[in-house]
């Protein structure tokens, strides 16, 4: 049998057409108004996410 995707973990990534792995910027839940629109803009933008080939077998099945 083989193992599962595990779901909560992927929908938080994000695979893009070259296979890239982009997950959400960290604080971006709460109290983000009183912070600077500079600040705010910048947590809109991806972030790159590094994994190993082997977690991301275990983790992503594609």
């Amino acid at each position: 049998m083989s193992t599962k995707t595990n779901k909560s973990f992927t929908k938080r990534l994000k695979v893009s057409k070259n296979g890239k792995i982009t997950s959400r910027r960290t604080g971006r839940n709460h109290f983000n108004a009183k912070e600077s629109r500079r600040s705010q803009l910048a947590k809109n933008r991806a972030v790159g996410f590094n994994i190993s080939n082997k977690d991301r077998a275990f983790y992503i099945k594609t």
